[in-house]
């Protein structure tokens, strides 16, 4: 391979990248282990000490699996571009003579394809020690198999067409192709967003239908009174596969869907549900939805017109491992390499969700009871093992919702000052 200026400063990127992810994950390590012993004072009368324990060893063994996997990926990164990984996958499809934009679906699917599989050792560590010695996991070898093949299955019927129209467009549409491929992939985004819930959701879980009703009188009083429509309150058999639990909003436009992970309704109230619904509810109401996908939307923009001006540039290819240039290997670099480059958005993009998360207990304690929120969380957090105590450069970094402590302290405050009541008065 040719090693130019671009190859040093992928190199020079990688570390940075794995020195500052190690370094952090070093830190919030040996902060969980200084804490292990005591329960912080705000959680003292809520989660007990074994189960505090719990979550700082269910923590540090995610991490340092963690720190494994960081290593593991960045050999097989660097075995992919400069180790010619991707070179010699590309000389193989070339062989059979095809159109370049076929090689290119071949190219990038398989190489999709090898990725996958050579995750498959990770997720079953993952699955069936990690959370099988924590008490976490109720999926099956059979069930985990049955996912992993209808991925597959669903990454070559939606795959193939969208990567075929992608390269037809970056050949055919001239110098700003980029705008066309960017306009695609808003559409095909916002339509998987609107089609997910259900047509894809279900081939993996069985949603059925709230039948509580006291339960779900509480939530469409709740939806009526703050103007929220949906095509229904669903129970997703969550716990097949596991015994966290959650609850979240899903769809886009009309096709919108509030689903409870059946873990959750059995540990919380009917209550302690509509808080967190409310919370949920915030995050649509606040905009949090647009604003991330207007975010995206704009990097998206962005990185294509940098795509567009580095596929031009013999350097790119031949600096990571690419003897002949190609539209679909300028692709599949860079959506490769690109996040060893823009990792340093990550603390932007987690300060952001942090923010909406507080905007969101804010909505929730206005239009239900903060307490009650509150005690939906601590239960949250001693059910699914969520550590009390991370180390708060680390949770700035990484974390996308604020730390337990900083968390219900913002909502003691909320809830001593009051909010609207249930009826809409002060």
């Amino acid at each position: 391979m040719e090693i130019n200026n671009f190859t040093l400063l992928f190199f020079a990127a990688m570390a940075i990248n794995i020195g500052i992810h190690l370094w952090l994950s070093r830190r919030h390590i040996k902060h969980i282990l200084a804490h292990r012993e005591q329960v912080p004072s705000a959680f003292l009368d809520s989660i007990p000490l074994d189960a505090h324990q719990k979550a700082a060893d269910y923590t540090i063994a995610l991490q340092r699996f963690g720190v494994f996997e960081l290593f593991l990926g960045a050999l097989f990164l660097l075995i992919w571009t400069v180790g010619g990984g991707l070179d010699l996958l590309d000389r193989f499809w070339r062989g059979f003579g095809w159109s370049a934009i076929s090689t290119g679906v071949a190219v990038m699917i398989s190489a999709f394809a090898i990725m996958a599989i050579l995750d498959i050792p990770s997720s079953l560590y993952r699955t069936f020690v990690i959370e099988e010695r924590f008490g976490f996991n109720r999926t099956t070898f059979r069930t985990w198999l049955s996912d992993l093949i209808k991925s597959a299955l669903l990454m070559l019927v939606i795959g193939v067409p969208l990567l075929w129209l992608v390269l037809w467009l970056m050949e055919n549409m001239g110098e700003y192709w980029w705008l066309y491929v960017w306009a695609v992939w808003m559409g095909f985004s916002l339509f998987m967003m609107w089609a997910y819930p259900t047509f894809i959701a279900p081939l993996f879980n069985t949603f059925e239908p709230l039948t509580d009703e006291e339960l779900r009188s509480r939530i469409e009083n709740l939806l009526q009174r703050n103007g929220f429509s949906s095509k229904g309150i669903f129970i997703v058999d969550g716990s097949r596969r596991s015994s966290h639990g959650n609850a979240y909003f899903t769809g886009f436009g009309s096709n919108k869907r509030i689903v409870f992970y059946d873990t959750l309704i059995d540990d919380l109230e009917a209550e302690e549900i509509e808080a967190v619904l409310a919370h949920e509810l915030g995050h649509f109401k606040r905009k949090h939805i647009i604003k991330q996908v207007t975010f995206m939307s704009v990097i998206s923009l962005g990185g294509l017109a940098l795509l567009g001006w580095l596929m031009k540039q013999d350097w790119f290819y031949h600096g990571l491992g690419v003897s002949q240039p190609s539209i679909y290997m300028a692709l599949l670099l860079f959506l490769m390499v690109s996040p060893i480059f823009s990792f340093f958005l990550g603390p932007l993009m987690a300060w952001t969700s942090r923010k909406f998360e507080f905007e969101a207990d804010e909505y929730a304690s206005r239009h239900s009871d903060a307490k009650k929120l509150i005690r939906a969380l601590v239960k949250l957090y001693r059910e699914n093992a969520n550590t009390l105590t991370p180390d708060p450069l680390y949770s700035a970094f990484h974390d996308s919702h604020p730390p337990a402590p900083v968390r219900i302290k913002h909502l003691e405050k909320l809830s001593s000052h009051g909010g609207i009541k249930k009826d809409g008065t002060q």
